[in-house]
Parts: C-alpha cells; structure tokens; sequence
C-alpha cells in the first residue's frame, strides 16, 4: 500500500470511513469525488490532499510520519522504501551507560556497510549514514538501538523510523528477531547465533582472535539484511489484512 492510497490521516476518517471509501472504488486520493462521507468531512480530505500531494512529490517523509496514525506508520515503507536505511546494532550488553556498541550496520540501495568500534565506527561516519535517509528501518530499534547509539555518541537520529517489531505484533508475530524469521520463513547462514554469541565473539576479537570479529561482521551484516525481507513481507501482510477483497491499489 502506498501513501496516495490512504485516508485515515484526515481527521474524522478512521479504518472504518476509510475502508467504506475503498469500497466504493475510492481507492486513491485521485479518486476522490467527495461522495461516501460528509461535507466536511470531504472538504477536509480535499485540503489535505492539495498539501501532502505537494509534501510527496518532494519526498518529505516526515511529513508523513507525523501525519498518520503510530499504528499506520508502516504505509509509507512503499514509497520510501528504495531509499530506506535498514540497520542494527551489536553491543557488550544491555545499558549503554556501562557496555559498549561494538558493530553498526546499515543496508541501503543493495549495499550493506558495517563500522566497527576502533576502527571507523564514529559519530561523524554515523551522522554520515543517517543524514539523508527518509525513512530508517529496524527491529526493536525505538527502544534500543536508537537510544544506545544516542547515549553512546554525540548525534541525534530523527529520521521517520518503522521500527518492524510493532507491525510485526499487529501480525501475532511476536519473539526475537530470530524467531520471527524463522516463523516466517526467512532463513540465515548462522542460524546457531545469537546476541549473547555476539559479546563473546566480540570479546575473543579483543583477545586477539580476528576471525571472530569475522564471524561478528558477518552476523550483524544478516540481521540488517533481513530487515529488507522482513519489511517487505510484513508489510505486504497488513496490506492484505486491512484491505476489503478484491480491491485494486
């Protein structure tokens, strides 16, 4: 589902008024003839329409992010998403106050890069991956990976985030990461890893073992990776479960 084809950040519309629209045929904001809901109503869909017609054709995502209900957020993967930045953090442990972010990996545009703590994982090479992207992805990162780079280097990320594990909910897909692939069908090379191997490997990499930090590389490269999947199917899945049969986008 892509952006054009939603009303609910209208005020007065709801799934309910929303989906009595797609019934109807109204399935894209072209498509609306003020027909199906109320004067005002239609006067507020048209005003909006004018506005974010304008904010979409200039990408700005964040328009959008603010526009639409939390739970609905993942409607704009569609139209940003050939240049989301899908990422993912591995850490020592579980407060950034005490423990240390050890690899940072993004995925954009087929590309995957990692940076690596002493080695060019910096605040600078960060603000650098973050800067333009209009739309980030991640898996738990609202709560913690967002925060842990925040706490644990001198920048802010604000970029519209689809964090995949609250979409991933609404589908009753609910556990780890790990799990939920496997629930899904996403299969790893590593599917013996874990987050807990994570620290080890990183630990015998400070002992000197640089196949280790391979091996680390390697695991959190797949965990940003999979991301792309996972998005793509969750939200082709909530498409279909919000979507009365039969309509066309």
């Amino acid at each position: 589902m892509r952006i054009e084809n939603s009303f609910i950040p209208i005020r007065g519309v709801g799934e309910a008024t929303e989906r009595r629209l797609w019934e109807a045929g109204i399935t894209h904001w072209d498509a609306f003839d003020g027909s199906v809901v109320g004067p005002t109503t239609a006067d507020r869909i048209h005003e909006f329409v004018g506005v974010a017609t304008d904010h979409l054709s200039r990408g700005n995502a964040r328009f959008f992010d603010d526009a639409f209900p939390s739970g609905a957020r993942w409607r704009l993967y569609e139209n940003f998403r050939d240049d989301a930045l899908f990422f993912d953090i591995e850490t020592t442990g579980l407060d950034a106050a005490r423990n240390d972010v050890t690899t940072v990996s993004v995925h954009r545009d087929g590309d995957t890069d990692t940076l690596v703590r002493g080695d060019n994982l910096t605040a600078d090479a960060l603000r650098e991956r973050f800067a333009d992207a209009p739309l980030i992805v991640s898996f738990n990162g609202a709560r913690f990976d967002v925060p842990f780079l925040e706490d644990s280097f001198p920048l802010s990320i604000d970029a519209p985030h689809l964090d995949l594990m609250y979409p991933c909910r609404r589908l009753d897909l609910t556990g780890g990461l790990k799990r939920i692939e496997r629930d899904v069908g996403i299969d790893r090379d590593r599917p013996d890893l874990s987050g807990k191997d994570a620290v080890r490997l990183w630990r015998e990499y400070e002992r000197g073992d640089d196949a280790a930090l391979d091996t680390l590389v390697s695991y959190n490269r797949e965990d940003t990776r999979n991301l792309e999947r996972l998005a793509d199917l969750v939200t082709n899945r909530l498409h279909d479960t919000c979507c009365p049969e039969d309509t066309t986008f």
